[in-house]
């Protein structure tokens, strides 16, 4: 099972993606961070064994 994926904004305004604990990238502005997340999750679907089942 893969880790929850979100984002959250900082205090300097900006937003960051997480994996779990990990911070993958930061710095974004919020669409930024939305799109990096939905790629993320995108790709997730595509590479799971269970698509096209």
């Amino acid at each position: 099972m893969s880790e929850l994926i979100r984002v959250k904004p900082t205090q300097d305004g900006t937003y960051t993606v997480y994996r779990g604990s990990l911070a993958l990238v930061s710095g974004l502005t919020r669409l930024q961070a939305e799109r990096y997340e939905a790629s993320i999750a995108y790709r997730q679907r595509m590479a799971s064994p269970l698509v096209g089942a």
